[in-house]
């Protein structure tokens, strides 16, 4: 890039000789005959360097150097003072005033291209910096901005996992998802657990104790439902509620429903091992239908919880209630598409409330499958 220079001298021989032999060597010269116009020119033309006469009419060299200096903007701005007087007298007062260096009149070619190469190779590193400067100024604020959408972003995924999946919650907040609260109709495996004993648990049981042992519960259940990526509907006490295929559709979401079943089955036998030698009797009953339901969005503007509604649901709670302790209970529909995933024994036609027929039940006996 071509640099620019300010040329200030009254004399206009001098102005044209000096403007002439800086611009046969490839540089920008701009010309002022006075310190008024030299001030003009300086914020219209920006230049690289001030090549400036001392002893002028109205405003001098020195004046006009330290109104120079006086703008911040220029504080880097090279200034080569030239003078006809004697230079060891004048140099106080330039470097008092701001000036960077001086030519002895009459000037020396070879000496005033190499002050004025050597200055301008100064100001460009200072420009580099300044340059580089603004560039992490500018890199940090982005950098701040992503730490402060980062954190955010977390905080709406944390929210989202209370009811989803993690890569649901991701895909949600990264804009890859429908929106999945917006009401719609959609078949799923309902999954229903109950702890059995727990009424009589809390009866008879300090509070701070009952909440270790749901605390223990729940961390269980929760960590199959992320394993199992369930979508989870609600706790309630020792009640909880999963689903599969909504709002993610899978493959195979009855076999995955019986898979986490089996798994939490074997989880809560561990427990129950700890939790009879504190001295309570609870077992787990699970109950898992398939079925249409409509799902999204359910609650008031501050609270939104994510449910589904329909037969299913019903059918799935049904179950669980009438399985007894370590016991899961399946449809006739989930035990049609788990063929493998477990043995099983018919558990008759059961008789549910909100049921007008009879209910064929399966009872699953072990599994014969291993997660996904």
């Amino acid at each position: 890039m071509t640099a620019t220079i300010l040329v200030v001298d009254d004399t206009p021989l001098n102005l044209k000789l000096l403007s002439d032999l800086l611009a046969a060597r490839g540089y920008r010269t701009v010309p002022a005959s006075s310190g008024e116009e030299a001030l003009q020119k300086l914020a219209t033309e920006a230049p690289d360097l001030v090549l400036l006469d001392v002893m002028m009419p109205g405003m001098n060299g020195y004046e006009v150097c330290a109104a120079i200096r006086a703008d911040p903007a220029h504080a880097m701005l090279p200034v080569v003072l030239v003078t006809a007087l004697d230079p060891a007298k004048e140099r106080a007062k330039g470097l008092e005033a701001g000036a960077d260096d001086f030519l002895t009149k009459p000037v020396a070619q070879a000496e005033l291209l190499a002050r004025v190469k050597s200055l301008l190779r100064i100001k460009q590193l200072y420009d580099e910096v300044q340059r580089q400067r603004s560039e992490l100024a500018e890199w940090n604020w982005t950098l701040s901005q992503r730490v402060d959408d980062g954190v955010k972003q977390l905080e709406r995924v944390g929210r989202l996992r209370r009811f989803f999946s993690p890569q649901l919650a991701e895909a949600i907040v990264n804009g890859g998802a429908v929106d999945p609260l917006k009401s719609h109709r959609c078949e799923i495996t309902v999954v229903f657990l109950d702890l059995r004993g727990f009424t009589a648990f809390t009866e008879t049981t300090d509070p701070e104790e009952v909440m270790a042992v749901l605390a223990d519960y729940h961390a269980a259940m929760g960590q199959r439902i992320l394993e199992f990526e369930g979508t989870l509907e609600r706790f309630t006490g020792d009640g909880i509620m999963v689903f599969f295929n909504d709002p993610v559709p899978i493959p195979d979401p009855a076999p995955r429903a019986a898979r986490m079943a089996l798994a939490m089955q074997r989880d809560v036998a561990l427990l129950a091992e700890r939790w009879r030698r504190r001295g309570h009797a609870l077992e787990l009953g699970i109950g898992i239908a398939q079925g249409f339901a409509t799902l999204g969005g359910i609650g008031f503007p501050g609270r939104i919880d994510y449910g589904a509604i329909g037969t299913v649901t019903n059918l799935a709670a049904r179950l669980c209630g009438e399985a007894g302790g370590g016991e899961i209970l399946v449809s006739q529909r989930v035990w049609g598409l788990i063929d493998g995933i477990a043995a099983a024994e018919p558990a008759g036609d059961l008789v549910l409330k909100g049921f007008a027929r009879p209910v064929a039940a399966f009872r699953l006996r072990g599994a014969e499958g291993s997660p996904p």
